[in-house]
Formats: structure tokens, sequence, C-alpha cells
């Protein structure tokens, strides 16, 4: 799910979805199914999407990008605090220690992740760019997460990334 006021009125082009997308199709080695949404910055707008997203279309991993940094509409990670059961601040404290090996404003990115019933909902920055190293940061912990809230099995490919898995599991 994108966040931009201006790729939602189609000003810009979104580029953080179809990133998204390719690093999904990179690194899974199971079925899945795309669901885009491109929203405005506005709370009650991304609480909606993420909403709709996790309860109608039951998608077990919902990745956003964008509203996550300093400014007055950067809103995402208060819409996911207020829509999540669990909020998982590690998450975000590892992604912001990867992006700080890239540029030193990422200590002023709010990424964060939580939990809505059987969904985990992960917030990146904006910048392309960033979706991938923070992506390779996160994703070994994604497939186990998931199973922990019983959603399906994630495979990963695990000649591109390797899943952590308690052994048995």
């Amino acid at each position: 799910m994108t966040v931009s006021d201006r790729a939602s009125r189609g000003e810009y082009e979104d580029r953080g979805g179809p990133a998204i997308e390719d690093y999904l199709n990179e690194v899974l080695d199971c079925d899945w199914t795309p669901v885009a949404r491109i929203v405005s910055d506005d709370v009650q707008g991304i609480e909606s999407a993420l909403i709709e997203l996790c309860d109608q279309e039951h998608c077990s991993l919902v990745v956003t990008t964008g509203g996550t940094g300093p400014a007055k509409r950067d809103v995402t990670p208060e819409a996911t605090e207020a829509i999540c059961e669990k909020m998982m601040p590690g998450f975000g404290e590892l992604m912001r220690k990867v992006s700080l090996d890239h540029v030193p404003t990422a200590i002023l990115s709010r990424q964060t992740a939580g939990i809505r019933g059987r969904s985990l909902i992960v917030n990146l920055p904006g910048k392309p760019s960033a979706i991938a190293e923070c992506l390779d940061a996160v994703f070994p912990a994604i497939p186990y997460c998931v199973d922990l809230i019983e959603g399906p099995r994630i495979e990963t490919k695990s000649d591109r990334l390797v899943a952590f898995r308690p052994k048995g599991k």
C-alpha cells in the first residue's frame, strides 16, 4: 500500500508499491496474490485501507510505503497503531538501524509494524531504494511472525533470503 497525496491524485507515478511487489516476487517461494492500494496521507483513509486489507482481503502481510517521516502529513504510523491490537517496535528499530548505514536522516523515519488479527502490517519509508534495504533486514522474521499469528505459511527462496523458524517449525 502506497501512502502519498500526489500518487493518489495521479500527479506522481507510484514507484513504492511496484518496488514492494518486485521485492516479494524476488524472495517468496509460495503462492501469493498482490493486493495494491494507493491512498492519500490522511489518518482515516489509511486506517480504512488497512482495515480492508486485513479484515476483508485477509492479507497476512500488509506492507506500506510512505508517510513515516516527521512532516505534518506523515501519519502512517499513527493510523497503523490506531487499528492494531499489538505493536511490534523491533521492526522499526531494525529498519532505522539498517537505513542509518545509507543515510544520516534515517533517524527521522518512524517505521513501525503491528498486528491486526491474523495480519502483520509493516510500515516502510517512502523512498523506493529504501524498500529492499529495510525488507532485507526484517523479512527473515516475517514468516515466523505470520506463523505465530496463525496466518498462512510463508516460504522464501533460500538462495535469496532465509527465513528464521525455530527447529521443528
